[in-house]
């Protein structure tokens, strides 16, 4: 079994971070600091909150003000990178939020090692004008994290962090800086923009329509982003955004069967299914197939979730044949539950029909 991220903030670490801010701040008292970390509750907080907690206890530790604490942190902090070097931001952000311009040049030099990505949304809610100038900067920055930061940090519904429900409601405000990054060397970049475009799409389709009709078509890279920016959109069947993609909302196929080898399933076991398609248009004609699971909930309802196939042209009258398998074990973002289960067939955003079996402790 993996280890748990939160344990990453081991004994190790905390040693390396306290003999590296002695180096930058030597009154800094390393065992007293290791001493607070690891005090009488730590065994009980989860990841963010250690996270939390280790930067209080480097407040508590480094008695300077904000402008000289920010300096030992920001010569400390090359030495750590990724998720666990987030609490350097985290710093910024907890204690930060009246200080701006040392803010944001903390936050620039942070997010290089790891992602002010969650640091930077109070700021964002505190000064909306500014930040919007800031994160139009940061999207032309040299270095590529920076340049992430920009899409990322302003993500009108990035998972684990405060919502910004000001760009919920508007977001036109975001679309110049994601207009400066969608043609960004770096993969890593494209795809924060493709994640912000499809938190966009949640509330308003169209103007991610309007992004499409603009950048569609000019390069394999750009086409990716869009189509991954309207994944949600797709699997909803939206006819617009299937259509942009030439996709037929109203495509005429008939499902000839669909199949699955046992009625009862384990939980922790798999189901093989197949089915076949026949196009009943005139010529070949692109097709998004996908597959929709009703899942049992624990309350005794269906929640369906939709998992795609892929995307094929298909010959008039000709059956097109797909086995897939579907596992059932419980993982970290998807507990089972027994109970009535279905399995259907989608073709462009259109269900086309189902089959139900059981799931069984």
């Amino acid at each position: 079994m993996a280890e748990l991220l939160k344990n990453y903030y081991n004994q190790e670490l905390m040693d390396k971070l306290a003999k590296s801010i002695a180096v930058y701040h030597q009154p800094f008292n390393q065992s007293k600091f290791i001493s607070n970390v690891f005090n009488h509750d730590w065994d009980n907080k989860e990841l963010k909150q250690r996270m939390r907690h280790i930067t209080n206890c480097l407040h508590e530790a480094i008695p300077l003000p904000y402008a000289e604490q920010i300096d030992v942190l920001k010569n400390t902090a090359p030495h750590f990178t990724g998720f666990l070097a987030m609490v350097f931001p985290d710093f910024v952000e907890v204690y930060g939020l009246n200080d701006l311009e040392i803010s944001i040049d903390a936050l620039t030099h942070f997010t290089q090692y790891s992602s002010s990505e969650f640091a930077v949304r109070p700021f964002i809610t505190k000064y909306p004008t500014q930040m919007i100038k800031q994160h139009l900067i940061w999207s032309k920055h040299k270095n590529y994290h920076v340049r992430r930061l920009a899409s990322e940090g302003i993500r009108p519904r990035l998972p684990w962090a405060m919502a910004l429900p000001e760009f919920k409601k508007d977001p036109t405000p975001i679309i110049p800086i994601l207009n400066n990054l969608i043609t960004d060397e770096h993969e890593y970049v494209r795809r924060s923009v493709a994640n912000c475009i499809n938190d966009i799409s949640k509330d308003h389709p169209q103007i991610v329509l309007q992004i499409i009709n603009i950048w569609q078509n000019k390069s394999e890279e750009i086409d990716w982003v869009l189509k991954h920016a309207s994944r949600g959109l797709l699997k909803k069947g939206h006819a617009e955004i299937l259509n942009s993609f030439g996709l037929n909302d109203q495509i005429k196929t008939e499902l000839n069967y669909l199949q699955i080898d046992k009625n009862k399933i384990p939980i922790g076991g798999s189901l093989q299914f197949k089915f076949g398609i026949t196009l009943l248009e005139k010529q070949e004609t692109k097709v998004r197939l996908e597959y929709k699971v009703y899942y049992a909930k624990a309350n005794g309802k269906q929640l369906p979730k939709i998992f795609q196939i892929g995307t094929y042209t298909l010959k008039p009258n000709e059956v097109f044949e797909v086995n897939k398998k579907q596992l059932f074990a419980n993982l970290t973002t998807r507990k089972h539950y027994a109970g009535q289960h279905k399995i259907a067939v989608v073709v462009n955003g259109k269900e086309m029909g189902n089959i139900e079996f059981e799931l069984i402790d």
